[in-house]
């Protein structure tokens, strides 16, 4: 996933109400209108809310009958998590190279050995 994808799915999940409505589509389909009984909002808000995390790929929408059912798409949460690891990683990185020039400038009573270092 591109960048703007990336910005584009996490601004979906910025939102309470999406990130929930994503939690509870993960157990399967549950139709548009069980999904709103649970909201203190209209029904045309919630089917604007699975509209935003539909048109990210966060969850789909099937018809079947007279209902749409909701389900969460498990392979969008892992594009999402994987854009977490990179980050993570990213900042980790800057931390041990932090905690490596602490240690190199600090006097050489202060120092204490760091990662990859005997103790």
């Amino acid at each position: 996933m591109n960048e703007a994808g990336v910005d584009r799915m996490f601004h979906a999940l910025a939102d309470s109400t999406r990130r929930d409505i994503v939690r509870r589509a993960v157990t399967g389909d549950l139709s548009v209108s069980r999904l709103a009984e649970g909201y203190a909002m209209s029904f045309a808000a919630v089917q604007k809310h699975i509209a935003v995390l539909e048109k990210v790929g966060l969850v789909t929408k099937k018809r079947r009958g007279r209902e749409y059912l909701v389900s969460t798409d498990p392979d969008a949460l892992v594009l999402a998590r994987l854009a977490l690891d990179q980050l993570e990683e990213a900042w980790r990185g800057r931390v041990d190279r932090m905690a490596d020039l602490l240690a190199e400038t600090a006097p050489p009573e202060q120092r204490t050995p760091t990662k990859g270092q005997d103790r």
